[in-house]
């Protein structure tokens, strides 16, 4: 089950549940070819209305130009890419696609498994959006026709549901929870980040007519996430803190490989569990953390440890996501944490407002005098490693002076799952030692232009 799910209600595609799952076996590291490079991060606010369609006549012209191409050989060895980079609310690394290279913009998903890139599609009525992908200007691009094992698996794979199009290309397509349809054609195609510096062809999806010219990167455990197919050991990422300020954007810092700053990370383990082809509710693919508990201030939230721990069909996993914002717990462990705010701010709460349909613990008043009060939030894990956000940021700006505790309720968005997302991962860096079946975690101030 590949993870794809952003806050509502501004972002496009949310959580992919895919109902029935085909477990992939994890990925050969091939540890002596670690790339490491550093991208530029934008977090942004986008529009829900994204329906991605099938690739055009135009586009299949042009991989008939390029599909029987050999690729070149990618340079072997270590890599180093660094640039700057903003951020304002979904993370958006900015990669350098084809050959020559074509900046695009992907939107940063680690519960996500595919990558796909918004395709140029030539209508003489509607010009495309200047950051598209053209594929006739590039060399290294092809497409995957219908008889490519990938398109025809001997074992159906649920994670990647694919099918023939009527150009006899391959053609997948991804239902998300919010009705979204995300469709197109997969093909090949490279990172060229100089002469001397590519990764291998990676296979992407390939998509026309939609609303925004953003696509996804997809970082999850599965074989064809963009991590996978990179045979990248590790790679993290540090999310600054949020700007109020109109139209001024903040800073972080995305690495492909060995970070710098690593020495310090605090690190647990990964969750493993074998038998997730039987547990409905479970998804194989994302990055399974072992939680122990929440504390509100200095109180420890009465939550059994095993609300966070899948049961026997998969409910109760908890997973870290940067492409989700908020923060989702299960009813259990909801429920309580807004006990405590009801108990400490009650009289404060903005009643009958639920934001987004899935948070309801929101207020109009001080955001700064609501924080003190509630005080700072922490998500603790197994090895004394947790996540502490401080009461000066447990508070989300959702906008007409509203802020809201920055957690919403999982079975309101049809899950049951916990969600670690990206409102409570600022100031953090995190690392995801592929390798080591790992996650890191080291405190930062990520809005510095070099951390």
């Amino acid at each position: 089950m590949a993870l794809l799910f952003y806050h509502l209600p501004f972002l496009p595609f949310l959580f992919l549940f895919l109902h029935f799952i085909a477990s992939l076996s994890s990925p050969t590291q091939n540890l002596n070819d670690t790339l490491s490079f550093s991208f530029p991060l934008t977090s942004l606010r986008i529009s829900p209305d994204v329906k991605v369609q099938t690739l055009s006549s135009s586009l299949v012209a042009g991989a008939s130009k390029h599909g029987t191409r050999r690729l070149a050989r990618p340079n072997s060895g270590s890599y180093n890419y660094k640039t700057t980079f903003k951020y304002s609310m979904a993370l958006i690394v900015t990669l350098p696609i084809g050959t020559p290279p074509q900046t695009q913009q992907m939107v940063l998903d680690t519960g996500s498994q595919l990558s796909w890139i918004q395709c140029h599609k030539k209508l003489a009525k509607k010009p495309p959006p200047t950051a598209s992908f053209d594929p006739s200007l590039s060399s290294s691009f092809s497409v995957l026709p219908c008889n490519h094992p990938l398109c025809k698996p001997r074992i159906p794979d649920f994670t990647l549901p694919t099918s023939c199009d009527q150009n006899r290309l391959c053609h997948y397509s991804y239902f998300y929870a919010d009705g979204t349809l995300a469709e197109g054609n997969l093909v090949r195609e490279k990172i060229t980040f100089s002469r001397s510096q590519s990764t291998p062809p990676l296979i992407l999806g390939c998509a026309t007519d939609s609303s925004e010219d953003k696509g996804i990167l997809g970082m999850n455990l599965g074989r064809f996430s963009f991590a996978s197919q990179s045979k990248i050991s590790k790679f993290s990422y540090c999310v600054p803190t949020r700007r109020t300020k109109p139209g001024v954007s903040a800073t972080g810092s995305f690495y492909l490989g060995q970070n710098p700053n690593s020495h310090g990370f605090q690190y647990i383990n990964l969750l493993a569990f074998p038998q997730s082809r039987t547990m409905p509710n479970m998804d194989p693919l994302a990055y399974t953390l072992p939680m122990l508990g929440i504390k509100m201030g200095a109180k420890k939230m009465a939550i059994p440890m095993h609300v966070f721990r899948p049961d026997a069909g998969g409910s109760g996993q908890t997973m870290i996501d940067s492409g989700s914002e908020f923060t989702y717990l299960v009813d259990e462990a909801y429920n309580k944490v807004r006990e405590e705010v009801v108990r400490l701010v009650g009289p404060r709460l903005k009643k009958g407002y639920v934001y987004g349909g899935v948070a309801d613990m929101c207020f109009d008043g001080n955001p700064v005098q609501i924080g003190r009060l509630i005080g700072d939030m922490v998500l603790e894990f197994e090895k004394g490693v947790e996540i502490r956000v401080p009461k000066g940021r447990v508070l989300a700006d959702v906008g007409g002076g509203v802020h809201c505790l920055g957690i919403g309720r999982s079975n309101m968005l049809g899950i049951a799952s916990n969600i670690i997302g990206n409102f409570h991962q600022q100031n953090l860096w995190v690392e995801f030692d592929l390798a080591n079946r790992r996650v890191g975690f080291g405190k930062a101030d990520c809005s510095r232009a070099a951390v």
